[in-house]
């Protein structure tokens, strides 16, 4: 028997081949569902606020359907669980019930979160789900504690980045549909990994979009990078909120997902009181609370925005972390000197060395890329609110041939790079390959099949590059060529330098997890120095009487160093530049046992110490810090 709430939108198979269809569609005086296999029209009711709806008996899980508009129109629904034929075929009524083996989970601490991003039709051949699932002893072997699905929601063809999807409640058929994503998160459960899913609630994709025919889904108040904005506080907004709120509670619910990272936040258009952001984090929080599990809500922002993770009693939106691109923009730029486009606006050390204090490096501050004040400070937002990474999908992707940061950067800086994410303060995320030097580019891609679309994505593409300076061709986005090229080749990570990174990776994710002072994400511990003509920087923290010393070179030539290091034994528990990494060779000692050493930094490198000291008082005076 279906527990499903009694308002559940969509076809609700309840038992006994019996189903609830309901669909929001004020448009209309009459709607019916049309049943494919047996050609039945059955009418539905109409009732408040717009919705039709009816009890529907001898249908049963599998059975495809429509609804009939007038005018004998037949559109799949907005709340379908599962398009077996594409966004343009019909909808399939799908049974809830599944032999689910994870009851004892129930989920794992935001704080412990090592994610690992990937595309699901880039990660394996086969694309699928059922693919991913065979790979998960992987995500364990390399250490990480969360897998991040980008978008899975039905969107045009066989491939796509996810973010064209126009069927939120549908998992992707060509990946294998609602019960192999299922299975999916089971097993990972079953091996202590966390998922998360990407959603989108910004706009949906293009093509198969025929929600305006059924209801006032999108307002003509608000434009975004997709067109008119979906209708989050005009007349018939608390329909909409109520559709994706449902889709969110279906994600965490039904399939069992322990977080969603929200796309582009900043895209959602909403005036309201009492905003959309607000009203969904209430509803997340408090089904977590009703089964028991951890679940998590993680906002992309391009905004900077602190209140996106503050309290909604202290005028927030209550949300439990958010995406830092401001680490991202700030360590690439000190890597490869890159400064065009959004670049621009990043650069100098300092700002590497603020974003690693607070998280934030533009708080406020003149944005010449934006001609405006951008931002608002993140100092006193715990660590553990704020993912960072060196690479991930748009950062990648969004480049005209979606190079990696290997096609820029020496191997000693990809490790540099490795070590900043992983011994951060803050959530870190991989984006798939990173770990061991994938070679495999992540461009844009597409399968739809309007010609007059492709050429406008194609067109798109090329004008969104214009204030880069990027040179040569940008792959064709409907090509299967420029998604095969995309395809992982994992044989890669036991092979020459690609495994050398993958056991650096995987060690640097081990000492995360084994060290107290890493666990810490208050910045009340944490302590950041620079010596920025020398592009040096020095972190510290503690939990207790633990202290972890975190040292890291960005210059071109070794640097001597002279700080003040309390009495006791200091262990080093990680050195980038050591052969066994394929390093130059370290100098650093083993250990330190207090007073001012003078210390030779290898150039693009980093280390790591750690020591037991008193709990009381302060333990280092890095303001001594000397060449």
């Amino acid at each position: 028997m279906s527990l499903q709430p009694a308002d559940a939108i969509g076809a609700i198979y309840l038992d006994e081949d019996t189903c609830r269809f309901r669909v929001w569609a004020p448009h209309h005086e009459e709607v019916a569902v049309r049943l494919v296999k047996s050609d039945r029209l059955a009418p539905l009711d109409k009732t408040a606020r717009g919705y039709h709806e009816a009890v529907v008996r001898d249908v049963g899980p599998g059975e495809l359907y429509f609804f009939e508009l007038r005018n004998d129109r037949r559109r799949a629904d907005p709340a379908s669980r599962f398009q077996p034929e594409g966004v343009h075929g019909p909808s399939a009524v799908v049974n809830p019930e599944f032999p689910w083996t994870d009851r004892g989970w129930h989920g794992i601490e935001l704080a412990d979160y090592v994610i690992y991003e990937l595309h699901v039709g880039c990660f394996s051949a086969a694309g699928t789900f059922a693919a991913l699932a065979s790979r998960l002893d992987y995500f364990c072997e390399l250490g990480v504690t969360a897998i991040e699905l980008m978008p899975i929601a039905q969107f045009p063809g066989a491939r796509n980045w996810g973010y064209d999807g126009v069927y939120p409640f549908a998992a992707q058929n060509a990946y294998g549909g609602p019960v192999e994503l299922k299975k999916l998160v089971d097993a990972c459960h079953e091996r202590e990994l966390a998922v998360i899913l990407d959603v989108v609630y910004n706009h949906l994709g293009p093509e198969g979009n025929y929600f305006p025919e059924f209801a006032p889904y999108f307002t003509e108040r608000y434009q975004t990078p997709w067109g008119a904005a979906l209708n989050f506080d005009g007349p018939g907004s608390d329909e909409v909120r109520n559709f994706f709120i449902q889709n969110a509670l279906y994600w965490v619910r039904d399939c069992h997902i322990d977080a969603l990272r929200l796309d582009a936040v900043h895209a959602i258009l909403d005036h309201s009181p009492i905003t959309f952001l607000e009203e969904l984090a209430g509803a997340v929080h408090r089904e977590a609370e009703q089964l028991g599990r951890r679940i998590f809500l993680i906002a992309e922002s391009a905004d900077n925005d602190r209140r996106l993770v503050t309290a909604p009693e202290r005028g927030g939106y209550g949300l439990d972390a958010q995406w830092n691109d401001d680490f991202h923009h700030c360590l690439r730029t000190v890597l490869t000197g890159e400064q065009s486009g959004y670049y621009r606006d990043y650069g100098m050390f300092g700002q590497l060395v603020k974003a690693y204090r607070e998280g934030f490096a533009y708080s406020g501050e003149h944005s010449e890329f934006r001609a405006r004040r951008h931002g608002s400070s993140s100092r006193d937002i715990s660590g553990h609110r704020l993912v960072v990474f060196a690479q991930n999908h748009d950062q990648v992707g969004n480049r005209m041939r979606g190079d990696r940061l290997s096609a820029a950067v020496s191997f000693e800086d990809l490790k540099l790079a490795a070590g900043l994410v992983l011994l951060s303060p803050y959530l870190p995320l991989l984006f798939m390959g990173e770990e061991y030097s994938e070679d495999a580019p992540f461009p844009y891609f597409i399968s739809h099949s309007d010609p007059g679309l492709i050429e406008a994505v194609r067109r798109g593409r090329q004008s969104e590059f214009a204030s880069f300076e990027w040179q040569g061709d940008i792959p064709d986005p409907q090509s299967d060529a420029t998604f095969l090229s995309a395809k992982l080749d994992h044989e890669l990570h036991t092979k020459g330098t690609h495994k050398i990174l993958w056991e650096f990776y995987r060690e640097l994710i081990r000492v995360r997890k084994s060290l107290a002072a890493l666990a810490s994400f208050s910045k009340d511990t944490l302590k950041v120095i620079a010596r920025e003509n020398d592009h040096v920087l020095v972190a510290q923290r503690s939990s207790g009487a633990h202290h972890a010393v975190f040292v890291a070179s960005f210059g071109a030539e070794q640097v001597p160093l002279v700080f003040s290091w309390p009495e006791g034994s200091w262990r080093k528990r990680f050195d980038s530049a050591a052969q066994k990494w394929r390093g130059t060779g370290s100098e650093l000692p083993e250990r330190i046992a207090g007073g001012a050493p003078s210390l030779c930094l290898a150039p693009r490198s980093f280390a790591l110490f750690d020591g037991q000291l008193p709990s009381e008082g302060e333990h280092g005076t890095y303001e001594n810090l000397a060449r």
